[in-house]
């Protein structure tokens, strides 16, 4: 989740889901004396592509840079601790949450810690690496101070200014919509390495995704439901490999000042602005323009600012990742960053992306744990990669 809030120094966002691509060092040498004819043993050669490109700070212009901390937390079956970095790459916070990441987050204006995690109890959601179940406040020290459950929580979840919270939560598309929905293959014509293998049980059930806002005490007030506004040809599976199992899947909400939401949904690689009051869309934009994206977020001149993935480009045979700022008045491309060449930045799944006070756009190649600021003219001014690895993702 990106927030544009003050906090000292001006905090960078926690970024969605920054993997930890796992494998440990080999580094075993022999200590036995060498025998004649032999040759100097040397150490096994780091086995881990991220690792042995290198990890931590690779790169800081002061000059440049927008000042202040950056906060992270290791996804892929990570152990919950999030970390606080300053623009050296020290860490000079760390939390250790109850639950693993749930995929966002951020630091409130009061300085306390907005948490999505992923519970352990079993549900359709569980074989995939995007549940959650569970938002919560959590102060300096990580004491917690309240939490809020869902069984159908997944992706991303925000604090809304009345005091409730937003989330992404899936839901069961009825059987006569799910028939019309346009694209996507069904799960056992291929295997996936991304998620568990589906029980038979789940054969032939579609989902989607649904808002709800829920009260502190866990009650829902209200829910808008992506398969009641969207059209099932139209907004179809643009993904050409994405399972039907999964329609409109949402990754990101943000509550835009008048109160109207802002959403997005990967399969269907659209972004849609939607009433607060009368639930109806008023904006959309979907492809070519945008492929898999994450992370929408409203600028102060009225542009969103969008992580485009790029895995299922329909006008480019390459995918590649970029960041892209868009006039919603027109639809059109104001600005964007991407790399030269372009496969140099490609995060297949995740991504954020946030603009900084001094005008830079700070971005995160979530799948392999780099963030790295860009200045409007696309010079790179600073960056990161995620040196905390857990087991690697099959």
């Amino acid at each position: 989740m990106t927030n544009h809030e003050s906090y000292p120094m001006h905090r960078r966002t926690l970024l969605t889901g920054v993997a930890v691509l796992g494998a440990s060092a080999a580094t075993a040498c022999s200590s036995r004396p060498l025998q004649s004819g032999q040759q100097t043993p040397t150490a096994a050669v780091e086995q881990n592509t991220t690792k042995r490109r290198g990890v931590g700070l690779r790169g800081f212009n002061p000059e440049r840079a927008s000042p202040g901390f950056t906060l992270f937390a290791p996804l892929i079956w990570g152990d919950g601790r999030v970390y606080l970095i300053d623009l050296r790459g020290n860490i000079v916070h760390t939390w250790n949450m109850p639950y693993p990441p749930g995929l966002s987050g951020h630091l409130t204006d009061r300085g306390t810690l907005f948490y999505n995690g992923r519970t352990p109890e079993e549900s359709f959601l569980s074989r995939f690496p995007f549940k959650g179940g569970v938002v919560m406040e959590v102060d300096w020290n990580g004491k917690v101070l309240w939490e809020v459950r869902h069984p159908d929580h997944h992706h991303h979840g925000i604090l809304l200014r009345n005091g409730n919270v937003l989330l992404n939560c899936m839901g069961r598309v009825p059987d006569d919509i799910a028939r019309r929905v346009k694209g996507g293959v069904e799960e056992d014509r291929f295997p996936s390495g991304q998620y568990a293998a589906r029980p038979t049980t789940e054969a032939g059930k579609m989902y989607s995704d649904y808002l709800a806002e829920v009260t502190p005490a866990g009650q829902t007030v209200w829910e808008w439901r992506t398969w009641e506004h969207l059209d099932p040809v139209a907004d179809g599976i643009a993904e050409v490999q994405a399972p039907r199992t999964l329609w409109a899947q949402g990754n990101s909400v943000l509550e835009l000042p008048d109160g109207d939401i802002l959403a997005s949904y990967r399969p269907t690689s659209t972004v849609i602005r939607i009433s607060r009051t009368t639930g109806k869309i008023l904006w959309k934009l979907g492809s070519p323009t945008v492929a898999g994206q994450h992370a929408p977020t409203q600028l102060a001149n009225g542009n969103v600012l969008i992580f485009d993935n790029g895995v299922h480009r329909l006008d480019d045979s390459m995918p590649f990742s970029r960041v892209i700022e868009v006039n919603p008045s027109t639809n059109e491309i104001v600005w964007k960053y991407q790399d030269k060449p372009t496969w140099n930045f490609f995060s297949p799944r995740m991504g954020n992306a946030q603009r900084l006070p001094n005008g830079n756009t700070l971005v995160c190649e979530s799948s392999f744990g780099r963030f790295f600021e860009a200045t409007k003219d696309g010079e790179i001014v600073w960056e990161y990669v995620n040196p905390f690895f857990g087991r690697p993702d099959h």
